[in-house]
């Protein structure tokens, strides 16, 4: 088992759960380590049993989902891991979006997305990427991309200890595109994409591949039309 993805199921619904883990339990790489029903229990036992990828519900009682999401990426638990977190959410969730990016989040999951765009996600962000643009939550990119530009001034100096070929990465991985799509549109091979990508997250203090995006647009270096 020490080579599969551990994966945390939070949610308030049985049944919910008792699909997902199903789907999860059936992969020869993943396997649920842990169920939740809401946010206190999630913590308790996130301290006791070592989680890879979560996937975590918004609206849960007590403890929401964002309010988890932030405990989670401000907790160092005692087996020194620390979950990634997967948003399960649906249109109407909309404004929790930034919310959830800015507590930790790397990534968001339509609840109705079909089995095997969950499992995609989950091992999406298990390498270290994130899931910000699956073509079937284009919408969901499109609002975060807005209310990024709409909730603070632009500040076009975040993006000044970048070079310009790192810009032009910056600028692609904001419009959704994958280190692939990166190199191919640049003609650059994807090695030297990822190595780009690392020199990011590193110069602009980004947690993962959503925060950096984020940046992007408050720097006014992508804007919402721009997504690909």
């Amino acid at each position: 088992m020490s080579d599969k993805i551990r994966v945390g199921l939070i949610d308030d619904q049985d049944l919910v759960r008792s699909g997902f883990s199903m789907v999860i339990d059936s992969q020869d790489d993943m396997v649920t380590v842990l169920e939740a029903s809401h946010g206190k229990q999630a913590l308790d036992r996130l301290a006791l049993v070592p989680v890879d990828v979560v996937l975590m519900d918004v609206r849960m009682p007590g403890m929401d989902g964002l309010e988890t999401t932030e405990r989670i990426n401000s907790t160092d638990f005692p087996h020194g891991v620390r979950p990634k977190v997967i948003i399960l959410t649906t249109f109407d969730l909309d404004e929790y979006v930034m919310r959830a990016i800015r507590g930790g989040a790397s990534g968001f999951l339509l609840k109705d997305a079909p089995p095997d765009q969950m499992l995609s996600s989950i091992r999406t962000v298990y390498r270290g990427d994130a899931v910000i643009a699956p073509s079937s939550t284009k919408r969901l990119v499109s609002y975060i991309a807005q209310k990024a530009v709409e909730d603070r001034a632009l500040r076009p100096e975040i993006v000044d200890v970048l070079t310009e070929r790192e810009r032009e990465v910056l600028y692609h991985m904001a419009r959704g595109l994958s280190n692939t799509e990166i190199g191919e549109e640049l003609d650059v091979a994807q090695a030297t994409i990822k190595t780009h990508v690392g020199r990011i997250f590193a110069k602009l203090g980004a947690r993962d591949r959503v925060q950096a995006v984020v940046l992007a647009y408050e720097a006014g270096l992508v804007r919402p039309g721009d997504l690909g």
